[in-house]
C-alpha cells in the first residue's frame, strides 16, 4: 500500500520504510499519480516528498525577473531572405545566451493546438481500467502509459503522468493509439515534424552551416511525443511536478496549456516560462550543445507542482528512440572547430548516450560530463 507520511517529514522526524514495496505497489496499481487522487488521497506520499525541497525551491528563485525567455515571430520565415536572416540571428542568440525561446506564428494553427491539449487530456481522465491496457515499463512499446520513467531510480518521484508516443521514423500502426486521441495525435505530428525541419535549418544557418546540415547529420530522423498530465497536488510544497533536469535529444518543442509552472534555470535563478496562447516552447537538448561544442546551451528546467490542475503539456523530442538502429557517431562538428575552438566532447552513440540519460534519471545533473575529452 502507498503510505502518506508528509506530516512526519515536516515535523522532522526520520523513519525507516521499505521504499521498494511503496514504488511496486504504486507501479502495480498502473493508475498513476490521477489515480492516487481519485482513490481521495489528501497528503502526498512519502515517494513523492523531497526533503531538500524547501532548499531548492529558495535557492537561486525571485519573484519577478528583469529578464524573460526570448519570444520570435517566425512569420515570413519561408518568404522573406531578409526576415530569414533576422530570425536565423535572434534564435543563435537566445540559444546561446538561454538555451530557451517561444515561439509564434510557427504555422501551426492554434486549433491544432488546443485540440491536442484536449485530446492528452481525454487520454489521462477516460475509464481507469482502459487507460490500463497502456501501462508498460517497455521501452520497446511505441506507445505507452507510465508514470515516472525513472521511478526505480530517481530520489524522489514527480508528481505527473505521461502518454508516450514514437512518431518517427517507424510510427506506430494508427489503431495502437489510444482512440480516444488517436486523430489528434497524427495530425499533431505532422505539423511539428514540419515546424521542427524549419528548426534544424535555423539552427544550422545560426551555427553558420548551410542549412541541411544537422539534417545531413541525421538529426531530424526521430520524434517521439510525451504527453504530460499534472494533477492537482494536495501538498506543492513538498514535491515537484517535474524534477530540474536537461532534454536527452536535439531540441524539445513544448505544447503547455495555459496553467503555467514551467521554469528556466537562467544566470544561476529560476525564471517563469509563461504560457503565451498560440506558442510554442522551444528548448536546446543535451545533444545538440555537444555536436554544437557547448555553443547552443541545453540548459536545466522544471515544473512545479501546484495545488490547482491538471496542468497539461505536450513535449515534442527530436530524436531517435532508445535502441533503434542507433549506431551513428555523433560528436563535435567539425567545421566549428579550430585550434582556439578544440572539441569538448568525444563522440558517442545515440544508444551510448541515452542509455546513460536513463540509467542515472532526472538527478538535477547533467550528462554531458560524462562525455567530455
Amino acid at each position: 500500500m502507498v503510505s502518506s507520511s508528509s506530516d512526519e517529514i515536516q515535523a522532522g522526524k526520520v523513519y525507516d520504510y521499505d521504499r521498494k514495496s511503496e514504488l511496486k505497489s504504486f507501479d502495480d496499481s498502473k493508475l498513476g499519480v490521477k489515480g492516487l487522487l481519485d482513490a481521495g488521497l489528501t497528503k502526498i506520499p512519502r515517494m513523492f516528498i523531497n526533503d531538500q525541497h524547501k532548499t531548492d525551491m529558495t535557492w537561486g528563485s525571485r519573484e519577478s525577473s528583469p529578464e524573460s525567455v526570448p519570444i520570435i515571430d517566425f512569420k515570413g520565415v519561408d518568404k522573406d531572405a531578409a526576415l530569414r536572416t533576422q530570425i536565423v540571428k535572434k534564435v543563435g542568440e537566445a540559444c546561446e545566451k538561454w538555451g530557451f525561446f517561444q515561439v509564434v506564428n510557427h504555422g501551426i494553427p492554434e486549433s491544432v493546438l488546443n485540440d491536442m491539449i484536449d485530446g492528452i487530456r481525454r487520454f489521462h481522465e477516460q475509464d481507469a481500467e482502459t487507460k490500463k491496457e497502456y501501462y508498460s515499463r517497455d521501452s520497446q512499446n511505441k506507445v505507452r502509459f507510465s508514470s515516472n520513467f525513472d521511478l526505480y531510480q530517481a530520489r524522489m518521484a514527480n508528481w505527473r503522468d505521461s502518454l508516450s508516443c514514437v512518431m518517427a521514423p517507424n510510427p506506430p500502426l494508427p489503431e495502437q493509439l489510444p482512440a480516444v486521441c488517436r486523430d489528434i495525435v497524427m495530425e499533431y505530428s505532422e505539423q511539428v515534424m514540419k515546424l521542427g525541419l524549419t528548426l534544424f535549418e535555423l539552427l544550422s544557418e545560426a551555427l553558420g552551416l548551410n542549412p541541411n546540415h544537422l539534417k545531413d547529420m541525421e538529426c531530424a530522423e526521430g520524434l517521439f511525443l510525451l504527453g504530460h498530465y499534472y494533477p492537482a497536488c494536495p501538498e506543492p510544497e513538498l514535491t515537484l511536478g517535474t524534477s530540474s533536469h536537461t532534454d536527452s535529444d536535439f531540441f524539445t518543442i513544448l505544447l503547455q496549456d495555459q496553467m503555467g509552472g514551467l521554469q528556466v534555470l537562467h544566470e544561476d535563478q529560476w525564471v517563469d516560462v509563461p504560457p503565451i496562447p498560440g506558442a510554442l516552447v522551444i528548448n536546446m537538448g543535451d545533444l545538440l550543445q555537444l555536436v554544437s561544442n557547448d555553443r547552443f546551451k541545453s540548459i536545466f528546467h522544471r515544473v512545479l507542482a501546484k495545488n490547482v490542475g491538471p496542468r497539461i503539456s505536450v513535449a515534442s523530442f527530436f530524436r531517435k528512440s532508445h535502441r533503434e538502429n542507433n549506431s551513428r557517431l555523433y560528436g563535435p562538428i567539425k567545421e566549428l572547430l579550430s585550434e582556439e575552438n578544440p572539441p569538448i566532447y568525444r563522440e558517442t552513440t545515440l544508444d551510448e548516450f541515452l542509455t546513460y540519460y536513463f540509467s542515472k534519471g532526472l538527478d538535477g545533473n547533467s550528462s554531458l560530463p560524462h562525455f567530455k575529452l
